[in-house]
């Protein structure tokens, strides 16, 4: 490297060697020259200066000089020389360590490995070093092997030795291996040291073992604050947040106290479970050891607060940091984002983009949601364009935010140009965008191209397609599919699946797959117990939330709504009144569902003190207090409190105006709120049309009936069966029939509902051959089963033909078990045409089904005094009060 004549000057002057010489550089080269017997190119000092040693101390130079400073690679190289020159391995091993280390931190691998083959006799230190440098550079299996070798020479690990091989193990995720490295520093007497328990925790928690972490942690009391912060971390990223928090608390009772490392876990915690109060007492805690001014700190409680809906509170924290970060101002976006104020959020990525901060993927994605309308969506897609973030994360997101503006085609577009950088999650978002606006067979178009293409539909793929699959076969291959591919343990797939089943009516297929998910989010269930609400089972809807309860399982808004309109559909006031108390006492609020929960269980003055307590009164719980009022009778009060609604300037919508108009019972009062609805521009609503439909046939008046039919833009089945009811209810069936035969025409395809208008209306015009057919219509033509209200019609129309005898054979012909309406229809018939026997027959199969009912004593009572036989009369009068039944007595508003 040197040569015997004088050395360039224009070699140490080179601007590509930028040395900083201190004093001892200053006497190392100058020894160096010395040594080399070269001419010194440095000045000698006057006489009247300190003398400096001639000769190169190494001991000196290495003590001195390696402690305060790195080494540059020209200096390494240097020193390595001199080593060489001078055979310094041999004298010192420690030389050649120094020389190691002074590799290792240059990235200089190849060197470092060099200097080690070359130590005659490496000691511990040299070995940590290596396997350290293996480690550097991603060489984890010589790691490994260099580790294997040194214990096979004899030496005696260390714990500086355990924590570099265990965090080898942990890069490479090699698991035995490091079982082994912990078995061994247990018998060597290191369990106990932090360095090598938190290595050890660490292995098991990225290698999803968290249960043998824990069983590390709890071996031995630890008072380290690196293996408290491992196991909290720990604990937190596999969801188990509770225990978490437990360990956090534990720490905070004892030793050690916890750093800034400790706290963006909690808090991270506490946001997912929703603790404002124990996340504010950790924020005290923050500030008390000073950690307030951390970046990352910082960060977290900010995004604490925004996740938790104190936006507030998160600017608060935010106009204090001192520094911003990407994280920290990207956490601030999102929390306004999440609160649904974009207009802030946008304003704070303007500012982001004026002081030059730097900005990235989960920026954008923040800044994308918070854009609602579809021109300024444009207006930012422009500006990544211009930018270049062409990151699939970005361009999935863009996807999404077209699609919640219904702007498929732009949607489209992103994807086709996105065909060199597609991912699964691509794919994903554009099947979902297919799936939320409707295009059903694009949907499943996609979704075979996918497979075509030799792409596997990944989890977060299947529940766009789940969310509108209704038929069940389809359903169940997409179910075979999940099993075969490893997602159907999946929270979210799972979740979509027993939806799916349950949306199908395969409710007991769909709760073997709830209770077949490993690990149930709050969605699962709360979804599951819409599920059993939904299809009338609302006792296991209740026994599902108190198993909830038992499993602690995190409960929100989400799950309330449902379990209390499972009280509601059970009529259990002391069930809803308990589970409202619950969810008070944890400060959760869901005013709708608790208005309508106590509406349907009569309690009208709970409902009207909950409805009054809501800040924001939605047309969910006014449509519910104004129903509820018509319903229990109090006419005045429904009206009342609607008259309250318009005259705060309420915007009432369809739901809540057809709920009153159900209520109506007087044609002045129906003609008012008729005025109403055109005034607001509603009466071509299909629902209010519906209602209208609804109230004129009630009165009789068929002609603005109709007038009320013409004026909806898209009838639908409900409004043309309102229309065929109104004709049959009013005796003229022929009208009726024709309303359904233009219904059918028009391609609406009529549900159960509409055929027992249908057979209603035969009934009136005394159509009994059509009535046959109608019924026989329904499993035919549209493969609907014909129910007890069917069967009843039915009977009713044979009934007021006279075909009394015929009518009982019908009935003993039925598939399904009758029922008291259907032998009280043809008891009302035998009434009109006088046949005691089979009114009598009648009269005892409806006792017999319905024992608590006045309707067969009286009905048989009254077809015996058409006939003047009073001692029958009598009779069956006596034997009503044996059974202690009463004739419910007529009244009337007169």
């Amino acid at each position: 490297m040197f040569l015997n004549s004088r050395i360039p000057k224009k070699a140490l002057s080179n601007h590509h060697i930028n040395l900083k010489f201190s004093i001892y550089s200053t006497k190392f080269l100058s020894s160096l020259v010395s040594a080399l017997q070269v001419p010194s190119i440095f000045p000698k000092k006057p006489h009247n200066q300190q003398n400096f040693p001639t000769t190169f101390d190494p001991y000196q130079y290495l003590n001195e000089s390696a402690k305060s400073r790195d080494y540059t690679l020209v200096e390494t190289k240097i020193i390595h020389t001199h080593f060489l020159k001078t055979n310094a391995f041999h004298s010192n091993t420690e030389f050649s360590n120094y020389l190691l280390r002074c590799y290792y931190k240059a990235s200089v691998f190849d060197h470092a490995l060099k200097v080690f083959d070359a130590i005659p006799h490496p000691n511990i230190n040299s070995w940590n070093l290596i396997i350290s440098c293996h480690n550097g550079n991603l060489r984890y299996a010589e790691s490994w092997g260099s580790f294997c070798r040194m214990h096979s020479l004899g030496f005696y690990p260390n714990e500086f030795t355990y924590g570099s091989a265990l965090s080898g193990c942990i890069a490479s995720n090699l698991v035995n291996c490091g079982k082994q490295l912990y078995s061994l520093a247990l018998k060597d007497g290191f369990s106990l040291d932090g360095y090598v328990r938190s290595g050890m925790i660490d292995l098991f928690l990225k290698s999803c073992n968290f249960n043998d972490a824990l069983r590390v942690f709890y071996d031995e009391s630890c008072g380290n604050v690196v293996c408290w912060n491992a196991i909290i971390s720990g604990a937190i990223k596999h969801n188990e947040d509770h225990l978490g928090l437990n360990l956090f608390q534990q720490m905070c009772r004892g030793l050690p106290s916890p750093n800034k490392f400790t706290f963006p876990s909690v808090f991270s915690a506490c946001a997912k479970c929703q603790q404002l109060d124990l996340g504010r007492l950790v924020h005290g805690l923050v500030i008390k050891y000073g950690d307030g001014e951390d970046v990352f700190v910082s960060t977290a409680i900010i995004d604490f607060y925004s996740k938790c809906g104190q936006v507030d509170e998160a600017v608060k924290i935010f106009s204090r940091m001192s520094v911003h970060n990407v994280v920290s101002w990207t956490a601030i976006i999102t929390g306004f984002v999440q609160k649904g104020e974009f207009e802030s959020a946008l304003q704070l990525f303007k500012e982001m983009l004026s002081l030059k901060v730097e900005i990235n993927n989960y920026t954008i994605t923040s800044v994308l949601s918070a854009c609602v309308n579809p021109i300024l969506l444009f207006q930012i897609h422009c500006w990544i364009c211009k930018t270049g973030y062409s990151d699939p994360t970005v361009k999935n997101s863009l996807i999404n935010s077209y699609s919640r503006t219904g702007a498929v085609e732009s949607s489209k577009q992103i994807f086709k140009d996105s065909k060199h950088s597609m991912n699964p999650s691509t794919w994903a978002a554009m099947i979902t965008c297919f799936s939320q606006n409707g295009r059903l067979e694009k949907t499943f178009s996609l979704l075979k191209r996918m497979f075509r293409e030799g792409l596997k539909p990944d989890k977060s793929c299947i529940p766009s397609v789940l969310s509108i699959t209704d038929q069940l076969q389809l359903g169940e291959q997409i179910h075979c599919y999940t099993h075969k591919t490893g997602i159907f343990n999946n929270p979210l797939v799972g979740c979509s699946l027993f939806t799916m089943y349950s949306k199908c009516d395969c409710l007991k297929e769909s709760y073997k797959i709830f209770r077949e998910i490993p690990e149930k989010d709050e969605v699962s269930w709360a979804s599951m117990i819409a599920g059993f609400t939904e299809h009338g089972f609302a006792y296991k809807a209740i026994e599902l939330f108190q198993e909830m309860l038992v499993n602690h399982i995190i409960l929100d808004e989400k799950t309330l709504t449902p379990v209390l309109a499972a009280c509601a559909s059970l009529q259990s006031l002391k069930s809803g009144k308990e589970i409202h108390g619950f969810f008070f006492r944890r400060l959760i609020f869901a005013g709708s569902p608790i208005v309508h929960m106590y509406s349907k269980c009569g309690d009208l003055r709970s409902a009207k003190l909950v409805f009054n307590m809501m800040p924001f009164k939605d047309p969910v719980s006014c449509s519910s207090l104004v129903s509820s009022y018509a319903q229990n009778g109090l006419i005045e009060d429904a009206f009342h409190l609607f008259r309250e609604l318009i005259v705060s300037g309420f915007e009432v919508d369809s739901f809540t105006i057809s709920s009153i108009l159900r209520s109506v019972n007087g044609p002045e009062t129906g003609v008012q709120l008729h005025g109403r609805i055109v005034k607001l521009g509603l009466e071509s609503d299909t629902s209010i049309g519906s209602s209208l439909v609804t109230m004129y046939s009630k009165f009789g008046n068929l002609d603005d009936c109709c007038k009320s039919f013409e004026q909806i833009d898209n009838p639908d089945v409900i409004t043309w069966t309102a229309m065929i009811n109104g004709y049959a209810q009013n005796g003229d069936g022929l009208a009726a029939l024709k309303v359904y035969e233009l219904m059918v025409e028009s391609g609406i395809k009529p549900d159960s509902v509409t055929f027992v208008g249908v057979l209603s209306a035969c009934s009136h015009g005394g159509l009994v051959e059509e009535g046959y057919c109608y019924l026989e219509s329904m499993v035919k033509d549209y493969g609907i089963e014909p129910g007890l209200r069917h069967y009843a019609c039915m009977v009713d129309v044979l009934g007021r033909a006279g075909r009394l005898e015929e009518a009982v054979g019908f009935i003993g012909k039925m598939p399904v078990e009758s029922d008291g309406l259907v032998w009280g229809t043809l008891l009302a018939a035998c009434k009109v045409h006088g046949d005691v026997e089979i009114g009598r027959m009648a009269a005892e199969k409806f006792i017999e089904l319905a024992p608590l009912s006045d309707g067969g004593y009286v009905g048989l009572s009254n077809i015996l005094a058409e006939l003047g036989n009073w001692e029958e009369v009598l009779k069956i009068r006596n034997e009503m009060k044996g059974t202690g039944i009463k004739k419910q007595p007529g009244w009337s508003y007169v």
